[in-house]
């Protein structure tokens, strides 16, 4: 290695498959074999997908959608939405997700500044969201159900099929704008090529070594990256089936586990998961992996589901801007706390937070990323692209992490989460990791409140398992004999419940802005 603070793997081919290609080979290779099914019993095989996509294309080029135009979609989870992004894909139009629960005003922002071709929407919305498309300058709204009725599915119909199926797509022509969560101002759309998707869901089907056997099971939204390219596109780059589920519910995933081989999650699945009396080996014998990403999973999750089902999570480590850049092995130690080592052709490296200098290996600081998954920017903002990339190209994720002697890369915080409390850094997951390992805490979130004396102090909401007794002291006193006293939280909350947003991740901004004037004079 060049710089002892630097993980690098090996680069993959410069020639990667166009996310197009996957699906015509399973078609023509394995036409029979199943790529979508429901619990209700529907299926589509891959021979299907080819079809029924072409015919969405099809729908898409009658509104007049093509290649690089963007598409607005914000509709509920199902197998036509799935067909719908598979359509864009392979039209190369842009696919642009948004939440269906997110507010009309999120929605509005998104059309004005990803300016679609067409906007889908479900029906009982388009009255309501048509005035927002036109006055964002939209020329079309058509709505999709997740029953599959609605304008759109009116015109995807049985070929002769648009010509613009066999059109050359350009590897690094866009593929998805994915709208950031907007936790410190407008969301901004993350620009994603084509050659970001193929690259990364290639070396994820190697990495986790995905077949033509596995079987997702896939409760994640379709909004995001982990539930449409990690889930989706491996699943399509291997050539793998997906069992559709409308949302997560821990007693149907446990129901559906003996149907499938790998599950991909987020922390609040696996916690629900354990609470299931069910959960034990005989239940997840046919299970090959279960992964764990979108935010931090607690060592004491991970123990405890490998105790009752012998399975060790597989943490990953992503984000928006970069899709995954690192994974714990899929033969090797599994580290609690840890994310694992870079992907093939992905560098990780650590930088001085002010500096910008390297770090050497164990010490803490901010995680940078270089790679063919690293995105072509964001869109319409020149200026915040260039502030997010180093001058010699790498991206800042803003995460702060540290490497260990083995190349195992463990997130400690995002930058913005730090507390720096009477002129000391403290880092919340390591705080958040003796709160957790106390008898009783379900989970735990730390994070710094203005202080008079010490400039931030260092604050704790904590949720009990249920039927636990234990007070702020008592916690305050089970971890003060862990950490230095800096580090002991000032105030420990107990709450019943922690702020969250779709995905997962605790919202600690919304804690900072409940909790500012916690230590104020009054």
């Amino acid at each position: 290695m060049r710089q002892d603070s630097m993980v690098k793997a090996n680069h993959v081919a410069a020639a990667l498959a166009d996310p197009s290609d996957w699906i015509k080979a399973s078609a023509q290779q394995h036409p029979q074999r199943p790529f979508l099914r429901t619990p209700a019993g529907r299926e589509i095989s891959y021979a299907a997908l080819l079809e029924q996509s072409a015919q969405f294309v099809a729908a898409l080029t009658g509104c007049g959608v093509q290649p690089a135009d963007r598409v607005a979609v914000r509709v509920e989870k199902s197998v036509e939405a799935v067909l719908l992004y598979v359509a864009c894909l392979r039209l190369g139009a842009v696919f642009v997700p948004s939440n269906v629960a997110g507010t009309p005003n999120e929605f509005d922002h998104l059309l004005r500044d990803a300016q679609p071709r067409i906007a889908v929407v479900p029906p009982s919305e388009r009255a309501a969201l048509q005035p927002l498309a036109a006055r964002a300058g939209v020329a079309q709204v058509e709505t999709l159900a997740s029953d599959g009725e609605g304008s759109l599915a009116q015109y995807a119909r049985p070929g002769p099929f648009s010509s613009a199926l066999d059109r050359a797509l350009d590897a690094q022509s866009l593929a998805a704008i994915v709208y950031t969560s907007g936790t410190t101002g407008r969301p901004k759309g993350a620009m994603l090529t084509r050659a970001n998707l193929a690259s990364n869901a290639t070396v994820l089907a190697r990495a986790w070594r995905f077949g033509g056997d596995d079987v997702v099971l896939h409760v994640l939204p379709l909004f995001h990256v982990h539930g449409l390219f990690v889930a989706i596109n491996t699943a399509l780059a291997a050539g793998a089936g997906l069992l559709l589920l409308p949302k997560f519910d821990a007693a149907t995933v446990l129901r559906q586990l003996p149907q499938v081989t790998v599950f991909m999650g987020v922390p609040t699945h696996y916690t629900r998961l354990l609470q299931e009396p069910g959960l034990n080996r005989q239940s997840t014998a046919r299970m090959r992996l279960f992964v764990c990403g979108s935010a931090p999973l607690a060592a004491a999750t991970q123990q405890e589901f490998f105790g009752r089902t012998g399975h060790a999570i597989l943490e990953r480590y992503g984000m928006t801007e970069t899709l995954m850049n690192t994974s714990n092995p899929y033969d090797g130690p599994r580290v609690p706390g840890s994310v694992g080592t870079p992907l093939e052709g992905i560098a990780v490296r650590v930088t001085q937070r002010e500096s910008g200098a390297l770090q050497p290996r164990g010490a803490v600081g901010t995680l940078e990323v270089r790679g063919p998954n690293v995105f072509a920017g964001y869109w319409r903002d020149a200026e915040k692209t260039r502030g997010e990339f180093t001058t010699d190209g790498w991206f800042k994720t803003g995460d702060l992490g540290r490497i260990d002697d083995n190349g195992y890369v463990t997130i400690v915080g995002r930058a913005k989460d730090l507390v720096i409390s009477g002129g000391y850094n403290v880092y919340p997951k390591e705080v958040e990791a003796e709160l957790d390992a106390v008898t009783g805490v379900a989970e735990s979130a730390v994070f710094g409140v203005p202080h008079p004396d010490f400039g931030e102090a260092v604050t704790a909401a904590v949720v009990l398992m249920p039927g636990t007794m234990l007070s702020e002291a008592q916690l305050i006193e089970a971890v003060r004999t862990r950490l230095s006293g800096y580090k002991v939280p000032k105030r420990v909350l107990l709450v019943a419940e922690l702020p969250r947003n779709p995905m997962g991740k605790v919202r600690k901004e919304a804690l900072r802005a409940t909790y500012a004037r916690l230590f104020c004079a009054s």
